[in-house]
């Protein structure tokens, strides 16, 4: 069997179990398995493949079949231009969380604070902090995440990204603020300019999750208790009090909990303005403080 068969093949098949995207995911997987870009696939049709090939390309599509995301099979995923490593040890970068980064990015275009210091709790894949650290040469980044897996996914994209003399990596749950701060008070002086983080925030009875996300991903950085707001409240009434003037904090949050989180955060009068900011697809979908110098 030639290239195109399989390629046609394999997009019937996940045409049938009706994926989102069969035609792409059915490129991305041959190209991965075969180590050609997508368009040698096209321009290799009539390539023949050995029965060595076919047999890995069994095994790929199988997994994809079985509903595991197409980025832990080829390992990576894109994110704001970069290309991260991901496993099932880290929750895959979503295109919305790319507009974190961007107001972050837009924030310090302005204020153009010199030796940014910046906290990522519950950093995963690194995707927000370390994409800020490359876009800010002289930016440094305390990582705090609760799963060492998790570290050694984010150590490997800060390597890949050159920016990994700029990191230090805090294996802590981030509720346990003091033993975090022990470390910010060590590496940054007490005090960060930006706090950024994507945390849990789904309900565990929300009925909009797709069985494929619960099934492959990590719960633990997928879920939280009290209706979904028991990391958002924490995290933001423990950190926010040692946000520097000026200071800026993002964190990702659900799009139905924008009134009670925005409220959560008004109360704890840490902030000069607070806001609701919304998504690509017009959803809220971050809450962000702002203090002023």
């Amino acid at each position: 069997m030639n290239i195109k068969e399989i390629l046609d093949r394999t997009t019937g098949f996940f045409r049938e179990k009706k994926l989102d995207s069969p035609r792409l995911d059915a490129e991305l997987l041959l190209s991965h398995g075969l180590g050609l870009s997508r368009i040698d696939l096209y321009l290799k049709f009539e390539q023949p493949l050995r029965e060595e090939e076919l047999q890995k390309l069994r095994n790929l599509v199988k997994r994809r079949s079985l509903g595991e995301p197409i980025a832990y099979i080829l390992g990576e995923k894109d994110f704001y231009g970069e290309s991260f490593k991901v496993n099932e040890n880290v929750l895959i970068p979503r295109p919305e969380t790319e507009s974190l980064v961007e107001e972050a990015l837009k924030w310090h275009g302005v204020l153009g604070i010199n030796n940014l210091k910046i906290l990522d709790l519950g950093s995963g894949s690194g995707c927000i902090g370390l994409t800020l650290l490359k876009k800010i040469p002289d930016a440094k980044l305390l990582a705090v995440d609760i799963s060492a897996q998790a570290i050694e996914v984010a150590k490997s994209n800060a390597e890949k990204l050159g920016v990994q003399d700029r990191v230090i990596w805090v294996c802590e749950d981030a509720f346990n603020f003091s033993k975090v701060k022990e470390t910010i008070d060590s590496y940054f002086s007490g005090e960060i300019n930006l706090l950024v983080a994507n945390p849990p925030y789904i309900d565990k009875s929300d009925l909009e999750v797709e069985e494929n996300v619960k099934k492959f991903e990590p719960a633990s950085a997928l879920f939280s208790e009290e209706n979904g707001l028991k990391h958002l409240k924490k995290w933001t009434s423990d950190y926010s009090k040692i946000l520097s003037a000026p200071g800026l904090m993002l964190m990702e949050m659900g799009y139905l909990q924008a009134s009670e989180v925005q409220k959560h955060v008004l109360s704890l009068r840490e902030f000069d303005k607070v806001e609701v900011q919304k998504d690509l697809a017009g959803k809220d979908r971050f809450i962000r403080g702002e203090c002023h110098g």
